[in-house]
C-alpha cells in the first residue's frame, strides 16, 4: 500500500513540474504572438505608405515636381529667380 502511495505521489509531483514547464512555454508563446501582431500592424502601415507613395509617383503633380527639380523645366509664363553666389 505504501509503495502505491509513493508511486502516486511521484506521479503527482511529475505532473506538477510538467504543468509548470507548459505554463512557461505558453507565456513565451503568448509574448511572441503579441510581438508578431505588433510587427504585422507596423508592416501593414508601411505597406499603406508605400502604396500611397506609388500612387503619388504616378500622378502628374509628381512628374511636374521632378521635371522642375531635376531637369529645370518651367511652365510657360513662369518666372524663375536665381540666387547669386
Amino acid at each position: 500500500m505504501i509503495s502505491i502511495s509513493m508511486v502516486v505521489c511521484m506521479l503527482v509531483v511529475l505532473l506538477a513540474f510538467k504543468e509548470h514547464s507548459l505554463q512557461v512555454k505558453y507565456q513565451t508563446n503568448e509574448n511572441r504572438k503579441a510581438q508578431l501582431e505588433e510587427e504585422i500592424t507596423t508592416e501593414e502601415a508601411r505597406t499603406k505608405d508605400i502604396e500611397d507613395m506609388q500612387e503619388y509617383m504616378q500622378s502628374d503633380e509628381y512628374a511636374e515636381k521632378i521635371a522642375k527639380e531635376k531637369i529645370g523645366l518651367v511652365k510657360d509664363n513662369e518666372i524663375i529667380f536665381k540666387e547669386n553666389k
